[in-house]
């Protein structure tokens, strides 16, 4: 232990060695401690990236909503094929039927209408 401490203060007796350890430590410090260091400089570059894509698929789905809906007020017949097609609308003459291909369904249905035998 004592060879060691006495080899420790030889070292640190060489000049500018108590700069150069305190200028490692500080950019130890700052490169990798905290919440301003250098690695979450780069994690916030990125999660600005996939951000910056985000904005620009709700910007898309936004313009494609905005144009629905001048297509919708500016004409007649596309309201009413939206509301046959979503809404199941009809004139009072017609019959509507609904078509699924879910199969979960017709599964379901036929568990509770089987009788035994």
């Amino acid at each position: 232990m004592k060879k060691i401490k006495e080899k420790l203060l030889a070292f640190m007796a060489i000049p500018f060695v108590k700069y150069a350890l305190v200028l490692v430590i500080g950019v130890v410090l700052i490169g990798f401690a905290g919440s301003n260091s250098i690695m979450g400089h780069f994690q916030n570059k990125a999660k600005i990236e996939e951000l910056k894509v985000e904005i620009e698929n709700y910007e898309d789905i936004y313009r494609h909503d905005q144009n629905q809906i001048h297509q919708l007020q500016s004409s007649k017949k596309e309201m009413e094929r939206v509301a046959r097609e979503r809404y199941f609308m009809k004139t009072a003459d017609e019959d509507i039927f609904v078509l699924s291909d879910d199969q979960r369904e017709y599964q379901e249905n036929n568990k509770h209408h089987e009788t035994a035998e």
